[in-house]
């Protein structure tokens, strides 16, 4: 059984159908041709008087006066023919429903709108020379329409492939009726599929010469003309900009308060990052239709464009009131305080920087609770807390659920082995980046660049797996050789550190300082490689530089600076140093124990043991 309203809608939508028949085919509600309609008597006039003779003409033959002319005995016909017809196209009947409506058709030909929709299904049919005919005669009988000619001009383009005669039909629809916006798109359409965008775009000047004061006829236009204009490939002209603005220009002149338009103009002058065009109109838009989230999120983001950043906080954070169950404010609130939080970061305010980051992570989780569809949450969500937050323990868990909503996702595989290596867990890092090595050549992910065997090779080298680690960081040079200073860095300190390959060490941070000389990372790395070649002054002439380049205290150089200083028995130097990187580093528990031996030497009157320093 059909469901009630399904029934009430389907049978208003044949109401309304047949109600315009009726007022096209001029069969109007019967009721006797002579009888007159019952009018109530003027109360200063009395009753007209009425001979016999004209009461009896009145009703002398009652049941010839109920019969309907010929002519509209006919189009009755066609009207039982056309409802019959609609019930059989509802009911998926189309050869019933196309028989029917060629009735209707044999009795008025002239019906455009009826002989198109009967075009239509024998296009369908791929009965092209029928749907002409129809169509042909439908001109003939009611030359001032023009929906039969676009039709006809649509067939004879894309089924015949006859473009001359399509462009003539699409022609004459246009001079028939000038003020149709769809006669120029039909034009266009059919001069674009020939290859021909000259004629395309001279259809759409032609179309710009119209006085119209319909806002919809050029919002349409203009974005007709920037389909063509707007290229991925090239950028437009400044001519062409300037051209399409003017269309829609037009339209704002005549939108008034429709939404609708307002929300054209200002989405296309948003995609077109004419950002200070697109705010007023949003503006108006949000009067006219203060629940339209979707505007609200544009003019936040067209706020955030123009550096209005507090402006767009506020909105965001309204519509977030509003629409709790939302997550795209969610997602561009994150983004546009990770902005405001990277930008304090720059002005040396730490703390703050901090307790935003730490608002955008909480959005950004937000965001992935409520729709949890999609990998971007997660992975934005990871960098702040393997970056700015320093929570490599909420990282993997935040990336080990969302690699069970996207198995396939090599990214969050990557991501998760590098909040490993930061938690310290790094032989399960080594396993995952394995992981995330071959998902990436099974899904085809352009993950595994110069950044990836870096990062790779990094958790190797923490687990000890220094000759593996040593083919990634060549892999990662290898790769992008352009930018492999911090490799070349890498590899020359690990060797160092752990006293091997010195020879082949030295070739390598000469490499890096040849990319940047003043990095002061890397001259750390060559007066540690000179510690331990036994090069003692011109190590300490290095490290002492190294501290200088740097802009903020580092640990791991000042503990160098203090070992140097150790090998050179420079005591006092050496505590001071060690004792500044544990301040910076205070679990560093083999500097706290290097610091307690070298006070407790120097309480005897004797110098650190130097044999103590690995």
């Amino acid at each position: 059984m059909m469901e009630p309203d399904r029934w009430l809608k389907l049978n208003l939508h044949r109401l309304v159908l047949v109600v315009v028949f009726f007022a096209s085919t001029g069969v109007l509600l019967a009721r006797p041709r002579s009888v007159p309609l019952a009018t109530s008597p003027s109360p200063s006039a009395p009753p007209a008087k009425k001979s016999i003779r004209q009461n009896d003409s009145v009703f002398a033959n009652p049941a010839k006066d109920l019969l309907l002319p010929a002519e509209g005995e006919h189009k009755a016909d066609a009207l039982a023919h056309f409802v019959e017809g609609m019930g059989f196209e509802e009911n998926g009947e189309m050869d019933k429903a196309l028989a029917a409506y060629r009735k209707v058709l044999d009795v008025d030909p002239g019906q455009a709108d009826l002989a198109s929709r009967v075009a239509l299904l024998l296009t369908r049919q791929d009965d092209f020379p029928q749907a002409i005919d129809v169509l042909k005669d439908a001109v003939k009988a009611n030359p001032k329409a023009s929906q039969p000619l676009l039709q006809l001009a649509f067939i004879y383009a894309k089924y015949l492939r006859r473009t001359d005669q399509a462009i003539e039909y699409a022609n004459r629809a246009i001079a028939l009726d000038p003020l149709s916006i769809e006669a120029y798109e039909r034009l266009c359409e059919i001069t674009l599929a020939a290859g021909d965008e000259k004629k395309a775009l001279q259809s759409l000047d032609r179309a710009t010469e119209v006085r119209s004061n319909d806002a919809a006829f050029w919002t349409r236009l203009g974005k007709l003309y920037a389909s063509i204009v707007f290229k991925a490939d090239r950028p437009p002209k400044p001519d062409e900009i300037a051209r399409v603005n003017d269309i829609f220009k037009k339209a704002a002149e005549h939108a008034g308060d429709d939404a609708v338009v307002l929300k054209d103009i200002a989405d296309f002058y948003a995609a077109t990052q004419q950002v200070k065009e697109a705010i007023p109109l949003y503006l108006r838009l949000l009067e006219l239709e203060p629940d339209d989230t979707n505007a609200r999120e544009k003019l936040a983001t067209g706020f955030v464009l123009t550096n209005q950043r507090d402006k767009a906080v506020e909105m965001l954070e309204q519509i977030i009131k509003e629409h709790p169950e939302k997550y795209q404010p969610y997602d561009l609130l994150a983004g546009l305080l990770n902005d405001s939080a990277r930008a304090l970061e720059r002005q040396k305010k730490g703390d703050e920087a901090k307790a935003i980051f730490a608002k955008a992570a909480a959005d950004y989780e937000q965001s992935a609770i409520i729709n949890p569809a999609r990998p971007g949450p997660y992975l934005h969500l990871a960098e702040l807390l393997l970056g700015p937050l320093k929570e490599s323990a909420r990282a993997i868990k935040v990336l080990s659920e969302a690699r069970q909503h996207f198995p396939h996702t090599p990214e969050i595989v990557y991501y998760l082995a590098i909040a490993q290596r930061e938690a310290k867990h790094f032989q399960e890092a080594v396993i995952t980046f394995e992981e995330a090595l071959h998902e990436a050549e099974t899904e085809g992910a352009e993950i595994t660049n110069a950044r990836f065997y870096f990062d790779y090779g990094a958790a190797a080298e923490q687990a000890g797996l220094y000759d593996k680690a040593a083919d990634l960081f060549k892999k990662a040079i290898a790769v992008d050789p352009s930018n492999s200073a911090d490799a070349y860095n890498y590899l020359a300190y690990m060797w160092a550190e752990h006293n091997m390959h010195l020879d082949e060490a030295e070739e390598m941070i000469k490499l890096a300082l040849q990319a940047d000389p003043s990095n002061g990372a890397y001259i750390d790395t060559l007066g540690w490689l000179e510690f331990r070649e036994g090069k003692f002054d011109q190590a300490l002439t290095d490290l002492q530089s190294a501290a200088q380049k740097l802009t903020r205290d580092d640990p791991v150089v000042l503990e160098h600076l203090g070992d140097i200083c150790a090998k050179l028995n420079r005591s006092a130097q050496a505590l001071d140093a060690w004792q500044k990187a544990l301040n910076l580093d205070p679990k560093n528990k083999k500097l706290a124990d290097k610091i307690d031996n070298a006070k407790t030497k120097m309480s005897k009157g004797e110098p650190p043991n130097a044999n103590q320093i690995q």
